[in-house]
């Protein structure tokens, strides 16, 4: 049976409480330089995709095993399971797309309950990250262009779709679906949004819900 609705999240600061990006550059010791370039990124003071190589620049040296130690560190924003429960319940399917990065999103995603996710990947070599990101990044036109494919996959007209985000990177899909929802937000997302939640809870999300 094909679901009757989806949902689309962001990652960093919507789906969890982090940036991943920062606590990854935390392990070279770069964390607070990375945050202040994230903070920029997510008000729409620079080019995301632009931001995100040079921000990915600063990882280069570190060895993947300490991506353990950063998937200890994520921390689910209150309300994601309820959400994601009540969506199945309910037969719709989530999703996630992020400008965060596959080696992350592939253990936290599915532990919260997320159908699928799309994400950018990093460059390895011998162990440890590149500096470089691999293939086409993920940024604003890329969400939406996610949310209409995942919408086309399962057979999801367009007006039964919801986008969740916080960042100017955000904006695209949350115009592309339905109703876009502004958590967690910058001030610029919050004005352009269709609704903003307030508290820090995405269970706030659920009576909105088909």
């Amino acid at each position: 049976m094909l679901p009757r609705f989806l949902v689309v999240l962001d990652a960093d600061s919507t789906l969890i409480r982090n940036e991943v990006i920062e606590l990854i550059a935390d392990e070279a010791g770069r964390g607070a330089e990375v945050a202040a370039a994230t903070e920029a990124a997510m008000r729409g003071e620079v080019d995301f995709a632009t931001s995100l190589r040079s921000r990915v620049q600063e990882l280069r040296g570190v060895p993947v095993e300490s991506f353990a130690r950063v998937k200890a560190r994520i921390e689910p924003t209150p309300g994601v399971r309820e959400l994601t429960a009540a969506v199945h319940e309910r037969g719709g399917i989530v999703a996630v797309v992020s400008g965060g990065f596959h080696e992350i999103l592939d253990t936290v995603a599915p532990a919260l309950g997320v159908d699928v996710w799309r994400a950018n990947r990093l460059q390895v070599e011998d162990g440890v990250l590149t500096g470089s990101v691999e293939g086409e990044i993920v940024d604003a036109a890329g969400k939406a262009t996610a949310l209409r494919a995942w919408a086309d996959e399962y057979g999801v007209p367009l007006s039964a779709t919801f986008a969740i985000g916080d960042g100017a990177n955000d904006l695209k899909m949350m115009a592309t679906a339905a109703l876009g929802l502004a958590f967690n937000a910058k001030p610029a997302v919050r004005a352009q949004a269709d609704l903003v939640i307030g508290t820090i809870d995405l269970a706030e999300v659920i009576p909105l819900l088909p």
